[in-house]
């Protein structure tokens, strides 16, 4: 992955520096350390199922000092969450679909 993107980096200079500013100054420690980030990172790449993301993110772990077991958790939890938005927004729904149908039923 990394030659093809120093190649699309090539191509589109301006938005390359610009995508690199912006994780310059989201990867610094803060309130969440840079492992706690990457954790973050980790998730959102396998919810979106990116392979190239996911690599890149362990990597990042990795360097920050991330432990094995951190990760496991976080897996664990992107794992429940993949099905739960989901489930959320169903339910949501079918909320909205009932209160809809509510004045259509009375109007009949």
């Amino acid at each position: 992955m990394k030659p093809a993107l120093r190649a699309l980096t090539a191509a589109i200079p301006e938005t390359a520096r610009a995508f690199a500013a912006l994780g310059k100054t989201v990867k610094t420690d803060g309130a969440l350390d840079i492992a706690t980030k990457e954790l973050v990172a980790i998730g959102i790449a396998v919810s979106q199922r990116c392979e190239p993301c996911i690599t890149f993110h362990v990597e990042a772990f990795l360097r920050a000092g991330g432990r094995r077991e951190a990760l496991a958790e976080a897996l664990g939890m992107a794992v429940q969450m993949g099905g739960g938005p989901s489930l959320m927004y169903s339910a949501k729904a079918l909320e909205c679909f009932d209160e809809f149908a509510v004045p259509a039923q009375a109007a009949e």
